[in-house]
């Protein structure tokens, strides 16, 4: 098995990521087992924020490294929460990460909005190691709009908001295995994977 550290302390991300990269040979240890920190995001984008993550995990762990940077862009909040997405309802700096806050506020932020149109992005990046001057970058977008209400008990973040017409289901709603495959995050690591034979 060949070793990547994941530069996230996300289990629900570690566990996404694992399922799709097992097959492949790959071990995934998260940054949070070899005592690694959160590495500091402070762009504006998805990629430069996953890019920094990724050399941070990989200069401490001397080990190839994995950041996935996403978050939820809706069209009627000119694309926010974007890369503030994990912690959109913070309001101090080390007040802890709050899925339910995050919800709360952006149901209030488009309280009689008409246009709910919204799409996730992921960003995964991959560095062989801290100075990789070819990072692996693949991108993944999954459209849908904002419910008026939660539904569903499974996923994480903005998913129990997340509509699917499509489905007619809530992302929280679908099981595992179609999340996978469907969302902003499987399609990413699908390129990646692809990509992954000469890497």
């Amino acid at each position: 098995m060949k070793k990547l550290v994941l530069a996230s302390n996300n289990p629900k991300k570690m566990q996404e990521l694992n399922a799709l990269l097992a097959p492949l040979g790959f071990e995934v240890i998260a940054q949070s087992q070899l005592g690694i920190p959160e590495a500091e995001e402070p762009h504006c984008t998805f990629v430069e924020n996953a890019l920094a993550k990724a050399r941070h995990a990989a200069k401490l762990a001397a080990l190839p490294a994995l950041a996935d940077d996403s978050g939820l862009c809706v069209a009627a909040l000119a694309g926010a929460p974007g890369v503030y997405s994990a912690r959109y309802a913070q309001t101090a700096a080390g007040e802890p990460k709050s899925d339910a806050r995050n919800n709360q506020k952006l149901l209030a932020e488009l309280d009689g909005q008409a246009n709910r149109a919204a799409h996730f992005v992921s960003v995964i990046v991959l560095v062989r190691h801290a100075d990789d001057p070819q990072p692996l970058i693949a991108e993944g977008e999954w459209h849908g709009e904002i419910l008026p209400a939660a539904r569903g008990e499974g996923g994480f973040g903005y998913d129990p908001l997340f509509y699917l017409a499509e489905y007619d289901k809530s992302a929280a709603e679908l099981d595992a295995q179609t999340k996978n495959a469907i969302s902003h995050r499987g399609r990413a690591m699908q390129q990646l994977i692809a990509r992954l034979p000469g890497f």
